[in-house]
């Protein structure tokens, strides 16, 4: 997002006045944005898990999961970029500052409300299938006694 913000104020504006580099307010705005990320996808498979744990198969209990928290995520979402136009819009003294962290905020809550709403259901699908076949190559973990032992 602070590459495609530089290259469209640079056809308006002089090279020396485009100030938008990726520098410690760009990562200050990364990882205010690892929190609500993950707070997202954490939720997601949180109530996917809990659908699945229920009996439902595992691809009904991922699509319920992101169906439960879409709106919440959308509403989370929005909300917290509606909050950092201000920053993406700032001007005077300091404001070059506030931009960047606001653009990359912006572009990075974008970025991560898609991939929370898309990929992270597939992932959940992906892993406990991956974890599933595993734990069956892998073989159960405590010794099942024989019926002759139950005896």
């Amino acid at each position: 997002m602070l590459w495609l913000r530089r290259a469209v104020l640079s056809a308006f504006y002089p090279a020396y006045m485009v100030q938008i580099e990726n520098d410690v307010y760009s990562q200050i705005g990364l990882v205010m944005l690892i929190g609500l990320a993950a707070k997202n996808a954490i939720l997601i498979v949180e109530f996917a898990k809990e659908e699945y744990e229920k009996g439902k198969p595992l691809i009904d209990a991922a699509l319920e999961g992101a169906k439960l928290r879409l709106r919440p995520i959308l509403m989370t979402s929005f909300a917290f970029i509606l909050g950092c136009v201000p920053l993406w819009i700032a001007t005077g003294a300091g404001s070059v500052a506030r931009q960047i962290m606001g653009t990359t905020v912006i572009g990075g809550m974008v970025a991560a409300t898609a991939i929370a709403i898309f990929i992270i259901p597939a992932l959940f699908v992906l892993v406990e299938r991956l974890a599933k076949s595993r734990g069956a190559a892998l073989g159960p973990s405590v010794p099942q006694p024989s019926p002759s032992e139950a005896d």
